[in-house]
């Protein structure tokens, strides 16, 4: 304790966190980094395999429902109206014409992706379509030159086994090769096309690819590591104990500790009360923390995300008839999604009036280089708003898990286990947000249910008042309508802050006492904060009893009745909010 109060942060971060590792898996993305690090590395959450399957599938988690019905198609033309009237769009904007005379100063002139290079033996690990055979200074990429090796000809050519991140979506759809996201909409991405095996072998490879290749730990080296899971709150308690699992016993790690994702963006923030709003790429998540304890009554969740506000990017230009004549299908090629992402991060925001801007859009079809074509894209700030209206946002529809996924897993966190402290009696009987009575979070899951809550279908504002308001006292309310933290990539999208404050303010009922709302300005990058915060909350309670050993887990297990808990994070050593605040 002593040593904690006297020691500057950045050097126990130093001392204690080079052989931490810290991993916050997200449904698109994962964070993952030394708690030493400044910040993580943030790669896309999927991996492509070779596969000699004919005809093969782009995508292995194929929705079950790619079409919007007219019933949506209807939904989402009034939310489109009522956005364009609140923003004061016209709603018969002026002809686009040709664009070829505009100043060139005002188009971002992105560079088109380039197709990853599926073989072995490349040196380069993707190779421009344009300059396949050629790297940036000309020089030859041919594996023969500089060798007495004869010329290899394609059938000769080994394909590699996997390809992971950012790679593994820029693989052209003509390639042998079909791609897995091991986690959707917030849950492991298991259906009767992706076994839960095959999901956590995934996740398996992928980590360890990560952990390899970026961090440079090798297998035998990691029993020398711990590592900090900073877990999502839509995970149930069945899924955090395969993931532990696939932590401790196939990564090999030497101990690990489990923390809410929620709770550790207020400790990344430096905060102690809060109402954590994490915008991701496929689920918002929202739950109030008080003095460092989250209130699990509180969350909610909501089934859209940033991906979303993208394909609502792109109906948007069709439905102006700006986009170019190209086919772009975020489903079956995933490389049109990252443009569309790249799109919406440079050119959407929230503000008033007409938002229009000439942008590169690219095309990439099967067999051809890509195609760059500049074009006016027009009504840029009705996509984000979708957040607030989410019929604009027709959510896509994946197979639900089985049934009998859920009947042979055990609650690890019943209340009858052995705890050193008194439950506050605030507290439920599980560690994670139950918000559907008692019955495990994915029963009732918006995206996997066949009749979701009405209250999940609603949007951002509403959301953020009923969750403050449903803590049911005025002192702490009023004190979490000026803490609001929004978190995840979406936060950083330009004119939501006040967007959130204004519609929050308008969402609360006029028979409640609160006339203030303020979205608190984040000290650190909304996208990583989480992360942050695992690596601060890892250092700060490395010696507590919270760990867990990878010999117990491997032979014991957590189990009823033992004296460990792998973790309650509602209960934080005062010593560590006296380092946060300090």
């Amino acid at each position: 304790m002593d040593y904690l109060k006297s020691a500057l942060p950045s050097q126990i971060m130093s001392e204690r966190g080079s052989n931490l590792v810290v991993i916050n898996p997200g449904s698109a993305n994962i964070r993952i980094g030394l708690a030493s690090q400044d910040a993580p590395f943030n790669i896309p959450h999927c991996i492509a395999r070779h596969t000699k399957q004919v005809p093969k599938r782009n995508v292995i988690d194929q929705m079950l429902n790619s079409q919007v019905t007219t019933a949506q198609h209807m939904d989402r033309e009034k939310a489109y109206d009522v956005i364009a009237s609140l923003l004061k769009i016209p709603f018969f904007p002026r002809k686009m014409g040709r664009v070829d005379g505009l100043n060139p100063h005002i188009i971002r002139k992105d560079l088109p992706f380039t197709w990853t290079n599926v073989y072995e033996e490349a040196t380069n690990s993707s190779v421009s379509l344009e300059t396949s055979s050629k790297d940036e200074t000309g020089e030859s990429l041919d594996p023969k030159e500089g060798t007495d090796s004869k010329e290899l000809n394609a059938s000769e050519r080994k394909f590699k086994e996997f390809i992971c991140g950012e790679e593994a979506l820029r693989i052209s759809p003509n390639e042998p090769y079909y791609l897995c996201r091991p986690i959707r909409r917030g849950h492991l991405n298991i259906s009767q096309h992706y076994s839960m095996q095959q999901v956590l072998d995934d996740l398996r490879t992928i980590w360890d690819w990560i952990l390899i290749e970026k961090l440079h730990i090798p297998r035998n080296e990691r029993n020398m590591y711990s590592a900090v899971l900073v877990m999502p709150e839509t995970f149930d308690n069945r899924e955090i104990k395969e993931i532990l699992s696939l932590v401790l016993q196939e990564l090999c790690f030497g101990s690990a500790v489990v923390h809410q994702e929620g709770l550790a963006a207020v400790f990344g923030n430096g905060l102690s009360t809060a109402c954590v709003v994490n915008i991701g790429a496929q689920v918002t998540s929202l739950i109030c923390i008080e003095d460092g304890g989250a209130l699990p009554s509180t969350g909610k969740t909501l089934p859209f995300g940033g991906e979303d506000i993208s394909r609502g990017l792109l109906w948007t230009q069709r439905h102006h008839q700006t986009w170019p004549q190209i086919r772009t299908d975020v489903l079956t090629k995933p490389i049109d999604l990252l443009m569309l992402n790249q799109l919406k991060e440079t050119y959407c925001e929230i503000k008033d009036g007409e938002l229009d801007a000439v942008a590169l859009v690219h095309s990439y079809e099967d067999k051809v280089s890509p195609g760059s074509h500049k074009t006016r894209l027009t009504a840029l700030n009705v996509p984000p708003m979708g957040l607030f209206y989410p019929t604009l946002l027709v959510p896509d529809v994946y197979p639900p898990p089985p049934r009998t996924w859920f009947h042979d897993y055990e609650d690890m966190l019943e209340d009858t286990w052995h705890i050193d402290f008194s439950r506050r009696s605030d507290m439920s009987d599980t560690f994670y947000p139950n918000v559907n009575g008692g019955l495990p979070m994915w029963e009732s899951y918006p995206v996997f249910s066949t009749k979701p809550k009405k209250e999940e279908k609603v949007g951002l504002a509403e959301a953020i008042t009923n969750c403050i308001l449903s803590t049911g006292r005025i002192d702490i309310q009023r004190k979490l309508f000026c803490s609001i933290q929004l978190i995840g990539g979406v936060a950083l999208t330009n004119g939501l802050v006040a967007a959130v404050e204004e519609r929050v303010l308008h969402a609360i009922p006029p028979n409640e006492a609160i006339d203030t709302v303020e979205v608190l300005q984040s000290r650190t990058n909304p996208t990583s904060v989480s992360w942050k915060g695992g690596a601060i909350l890892g250092v700060l309670d490395i010696g507590r009893d919270a760990w867990i050993n990878r010999e117990d887990w491997i032979h014991n297990g957590i189990h009823v009745g033992s004296n460990k808990k792998y973790k309650d994070s509602y209960y934080l050593q005062a010593q560590a909010m006296c380092y946060m605040n300090s």
